[in-house]
């Protein structure tokens, strides 16, 4: 008797999947219809605005979690040599080092010798090794280098503190030296003066990290020949930490003219500095600020600040799983960095980096919305850029220490390159390098197949971007485009199957697919795309 009402039951609930199956059906076909009897009218984007040319996704690495080659625990420049082969079959085109120079603090943004290699980390020649080792395979190399401010341990502060007679006094910004009470708050309120002995010293960031005197020449002539000591071992570049705190204003706004016009000075000056060594260097700033504030610094001074803006959008949309003005946006910021540089800066695209979230934490852990971040961001224009372990979807939220744990290399955290000088809190089973590379549809593999997506085509690098007008909150399009060549990516943000029609303006600008991240993407009735869940496809 229980048997036959469960079969009932069963066949009363297939029919009724049958009806709403049918009812969807029926609403997705009829919201094509509707979508062709108000087509929406594309017009071909105009010229493309004037950009420096990308020269590929980048790659951020903390090196103490990144891969340990000696067995002490702790990530070493070895063991990152040893993973270059990981990151050429990843895509990437350059690596960027956070601090390797020896440090007071585990992250390394207190440096007590700008001319060193972190003891923790190896030697001058495991670094000489590691530069010449990604050279050969097309990875280029930046270093972060903090010239803001120095460790209280670093001797040049240790000298100054001693007194106002010594040279090195003037290295530092002192209260009673600048007119300046020593209970007046910083850019942000926060406490920026410190005392020692009879003085108080300026540290922004942290009382442990002293700011040093930009006003002071032999100051500025000391960050220069920093710079060419690095790029004569052969690095091809630095991002340049807290770019816009090197001149503060304590009286107004952080972000006032003045200030900002003092600080691109500065860095015009250091840009000029280095063209005397590699004048192909590349610099990225990182200006945590609105467009407004970051475009004076692409005038003569970076190559690319990092898109805090559009990194914001980016996980948003991702998020919400909701088609938003990304796309409209970031052509207005990209239109404004090329009238600020003339039209030779090259964007920073990113997710999220080592001072935020990570995006898997951002996105709830929810692996579809990964991949349609990772795709967002890697038909972006640009040079994008990737933290590591983003590609296996590794989680963290602050504080720094836990969006900064070991990299997972094997399934059980315990095999040889796996570090373990900070416990692994946010491991998650199946976030590995192990468990996903052989693995066709993990998240792993998605970035491979992105990446190399974007590395064979040509507009995804260089070309300018353009929103491309669907029906639908969920699905959202843009065209990248140069001269008369055009590309049309589709991304389905949901969870959901997606069918959008491509139909505008009396016409159908789009009718072959070049690509599909997901099985089953087809264009049906000669103008409908059909799209699977979290999928993104390139038409010409």
């Amino acid at each position: 008797m229980k048997r036959r009402i469960r079969t009932r039951a069963l066949a009363a609930t297939s029919v009724l999947s049958a009806l709403v199956a049918a009812a969807l059906g029926y609403a997705a076909i009829r919201s094509a219809d509707v979508a062709r009897e108000a087509a929406p009218v594309w017009t071909p984007p105009a010229e493309t605005v004037p950009m420096g040319e990308s020269v590929g996704v980048f790659y951020e690495i903390f090196v103490r979690s990144f891969r340990d080659s000696d067995g002490d625990g702790i990530g070493d420049l070895n063991g990152v040599t040893a993973s270059l082969d990981y990151l050429a079959d990843l895509g990437v085109r350059g690596i960027w080092l956070m601090p390797i120079q020896p440090a007071a603090s585990y992250h390394g943004y207190d440096v007590t010798d700008y001319y060193g290699i972190h003891p923790d980390y190896g030697t001058m020649e495991d670094f000489r090794r590691l530069v010449a080792e990604a050279h050969r395979r097309g990875i280029r190399v930046i270093l972060d280098l903090v010239l803001n401010h120095t460790s209280d341990k670093h001797p040049w502060f240790r000298e100054a503190a001693e007194g106002s007679d010594n040279p090195r006094r003037d290295w530092y910004v002192w209260a009673e030296d600048q007119g300046i009470e020593p209970t007046e708050p910083g850019p942000w309120g926060q406490k920026v003066w410190h005392r020692i002995g009879g003085s108080f010293y300026l540290g922004v960031f942290w009382e442990k990290m002293p700011d040093l005197n930009p006003d002071n020449p032999e100051v500025r002539a000391e960050w220069i020949r920093i710079g060419q000591f690095w790029l004569k071992l052969g690095v091809d570049g630095f991002r340049l930490d807290a770019a816009k705190h090197i001149y503060e204003n304590f009286r107004s706004s952080v972000g006032d003219r003045l200030t900002t016009e003092k600080n691109t000075a500065w860095w015009r000056e250091f840009r000029r500095g280095l063209d005397e060594v590699n004048p192909n260097a590349y610099l990225v700033g990182e200006v945590w600020d609105s467009p407004a504030v970051i475009g004076p610094y692409l005038n003569g001074a970076f190559d690319s600040a990092f898109n805090f803006e559009l990194a914001n959008r980016l996980v948003g949309t991702a998020r919400a799983e909701r088609a938003s003005t990304v796309v409209e946006s970031l052509s207005k910021v990209l239109a404004y960095y090329s009238s600020q540089s003339g039209g030779r800066f090259v964007d920073a695209p990113f997710l999220t980096n080592h001072d935020q979230n990570r995006v898997m934490s951002e996105l709830g852990g929810r692996v579809g919305r990964a991949k349609i971040a990772a795709s967002l961001l890697l038909t972006m224009p640009g040079n994008p850029f990737l933290y590591y372990g983003e590609e296996l979807g590794m989680r963290g939220t602050k504080p720094d220490e836990r969006i900064r744990e070991p990299m997972p290399w094997s399934e059980d955290g315990r095999s040889d390159g796996d570090t373990r000088w900070e416990p692994a809190l946010n491991r998650t089973p199946g976030v590995s390098v192990e468990k996903q590379r052989n693995d066709p549809d993990s998240l792993l593999n998605h970035y491979r197949k992105m990446i190399a997506l974007r590395n064979r085509e040509p507009l995804l690098q260089n070309g300018g971007i353009a929103r491309f007008p669907l029906a639908g909150d969920g699905v959202l399009g843009y065209v990248r485009f140069r001269g008369d060549d055009r590309l049309l990516v589709v991304h389905n943000l949901t969870g959901l199957p997606q069918r959008v029609d491509l139909w505008t303006g009396g016409r159908l600008p789009f009718r072959k697919i070049a690509f599909a991240s997901e099985k089953g993407a087809r264009l049906s009735r000669g103008r409908e795309l059909e799209l699977p869940p979290y999928a993104t496809v390139l038409m010409r």
